[in-house]
């Protein structure tokens, strides 16, 4: 038989509850609504936007999907965030996001939750071209191999702040197609994935800056004819191709809206038109998608 607590046994048992229960909630557990990703449904070449709510934090650092995620304060300090996304080609699956949160004070919390990537359906299109760029000569390969070159050097770095302000907005006044993801035949073989939006636009229309950036590339490339590309800052980037004419200079900083150029038909096209595309990264996201993303709040 149990005999009743006296008084300081209570007391006792009472201090040490509470010195429990102190300790418990003291320990660095995320609460439910810490991390908020939109839109909530992650598919391939999707971009996201990632919150983490961490008032006391100094730094937040993340990894997804082999790559850095780069988050930046938001300017009242209660939360962080970051542009990401999935790639066009990336299989359906789990993953994880990690998340790290540095306090103020030196501690640390760990943030990071799984994420499951839903497929993506996209469409096979067959479209007929000049034969040299579906099988370019010895001339064209070297051209060909110095623009890969060049290209990886301008993605190797990015500014180490988001340049970009607010939402990004259309590069031309017309409606995008839904050619982004569609699986491109040229002259019979599938040649690519098609990782950008096509937009219908007359030759010499007006191309405009989907964001404020820093002009990174400004020349003619082969598959691309002549190509702008935007750093907006953090590993993202704007690449707007075959214009007809080029308007900036490469190392040139740019407004939303300002004109880059005038659209056009050089490089691997069937008429004129504008090819917009989003990268982040190593990854080819969805420009529609970006574009309706709310990002006024944000920055």
């Amino acid at each position: 038989m149990l005999k009743p607590m006296t008084g300081s046994r209570l007391l006792t048992a009472a201090i040490f509850c509470y010195s429990f229960i102190a300790v418990l909630f003291a320990q660095p557990h995320a609460a439910p609504n810490a991390i908020s990703i939109t839109p909530p449904m992650v598919a391939s070449g999707s971009p996201e936007l990632i919150r983490v709510s961490a008032p006391k934090a100094g730094n937040v650092t993340g990894d997804w999907l082999g790559s850095k995620i780069q988050f930046f304060p938001s300017r009242d300090g209660q939360s962080w965030f970051a542009l990401a996304g999935v790639d066009v080609e990336q299989a359906a699956g789990p993953s994880t996001l990690q998340i790290h949160i540095e306090t103020k004070d030196g501690n640390a919390r760990d943030l990071s939750r799984p994420i499951e990537i839903h497929p993506a359906h996209y469409r096979t299109g067959a479209l007929t071209v000049q034969p040299k760029f579906v099988e370019p000569g010895p001339e064209e390969a070297k051209q060909i191999a110095a623009d890969v070159t060049f290209k990886t050097r301008v993605f190797a770095t990015s500014a180490s702040e988001p340049l970009w302000h607010g939402s990004f907005r259309s590069p031309v006044h017309a409606a995008p197609t839904d050619s982004f993801g569609t699986r491109r035949m040229f002259n019979g073989k599938l040649a690519s994935i098609h990782k950008g939006t096509d937009f219908r636009a007359a030759n010499g229309t007006r191309v405009h800056a989907g964001n404020a950036g820093i002009v990174v590339l400004a020349r003619p490339l082969y598959y691309e004819g002549n190509c702008v590309i935007l750093d907006h800052g953090l590993g993202l980037y704007t690449l707007s191709m075959h214009f007809s004419r080029i308007d900036v200079h490469e190392g040139q900083h740019v407004t939303a809206g300002q004109i880059l150029g005038l659209s056009g038909a050089t490089g691997r096209v069937t008429g004129p038109h504008l090819h917009w595309a989003v990268r982040y990264q190593n990854a080819y996201l969805d420009p529609t998608k970006l574009l309706r993303m709310n990002l006024g709040t944000v920055r």
